[in-house]
């Protein structure tokens, strides 16, 4: 017969046992959820640049004062780098925007003299509070003598519901707000307008490689930014849509040296009929 406190022992280590079944049976059960949670998050997420189609720029937005904005009035004739993100993003808006300033700080190319940049928070919970620390955070990380570059070149603007839906879908952005986690599930990279506010490249990532972001810039100005050999190197290089870079071209390339090797031989070839003329004509003139 077994004694009593052997009883509750044994009832004490039997009920944790059906615990920890049942715990293990409600883990594999939520694990189907999951990844088709995981999933979803997956297909509503990412971006898918609309090149050739042109922003809405009409759009009313609030900048980092307060004040009303329309979206076109700050192209300013310029190409212009779209930069979607949410001020309050833990990470990635933050990677992608360090990317971003570590890229211009490389580039003769200059923000308010040959390009403007435009930041829009897609979150619409924020306001010019917001916008205006990223502003001054921006500033920070520009030398002392080109700080006017982002006071004059860099607009960091927020909106409404409306508004935002209308830029992102605009240009192919999707995202996603997390309610278990209180944050937006989304993709990063930068667009790259025309003056007249067509989608002409997007640079994917959080890296930006100052090559790829030069060329892009002089590209979408249509060549109006830039120098000589800036369209000299972007024939040996070419856009790659489906990894939003450039690569090198090298058919491009082997036409080139092509040609150059034809033309160096009609050279050659006519020169040495020249000298066999000359030859000819001076043995009559001897003869």
């Amino acid at each position: 017969m077994i004694a009593p406190t052997y009883r509750v022992v044994i009832v004490v280590l039997s009920a944790f046992a059906s615990f920890g079944g049942v715990a293990r049976a409600a883990e594999v059960a939520s694990r189907p959820a999951v990844a088709n949670y995981a999933g979803q998050v997956i297909k509503d997420v990412g971006i898918t640049p609309k090149f050739g189609d042109k922003l809405p720029l009409d759009l009313a937005l609030i900048d980092a004062e307060g004040k009303p904005a329309r979206l076109g009035d700050l192209f300013d004739g310029k190409p212009v780098i779209l930069h979607l993100v949410y001020y309050e993003c833990p990470m990635l808006c933050k990677l992608s925007a360090d990317g971003l300033l570590s890229t211009l700080s490389t580039l003769s190319l200059k923000p308010g003299d040959d390009f403007t940049i435009v930041t829009i928070s897609f979150d619409p919970r924020e306001g010019p509070t917001l916008s205006a620390r990223a502003r001054d955070l921006a500033i920070t990380r520009f030398d002392e003598g080109e700080r006017n570059a982002v006071e004059n070149g860099w607009h960091f603007l927020t909106g409404d519901e409306a508004s935002i839906k209308a830029v992102t879908d605009a240009v192919g952005f999707r995202y996603v707000y997390d309610d278990s986690t209180k944050q937006y599930a989304h993709a990063s990279g930068i667009f790259v307008l025309t003056p007249a506010g067509t989608i002409s490249r997007y640079l994917g990532g959080i890296n930006y490689s100052p090559r790829d972001l030069r060329f892009a810039i002089v590209e979408a100005s249509d060549g109006k930014v830039g120098t000589i050999t800036d369209q000299v190197l972007m024939l040996c290089y070419m856009y790659d849509p489906t990894v939003g870079r450039y690569g090198f071209a090298i058919m491009t390339v082997m036409r080139v040296a092509g040609l150059l090797t034809v033309a160096t031989l009609a050279t050659a070839i006519i020169t040495m009929i020249r000298r066999e003329r000359r030859r000819d004509t001076v043995g009559q003139a001897s003869a």
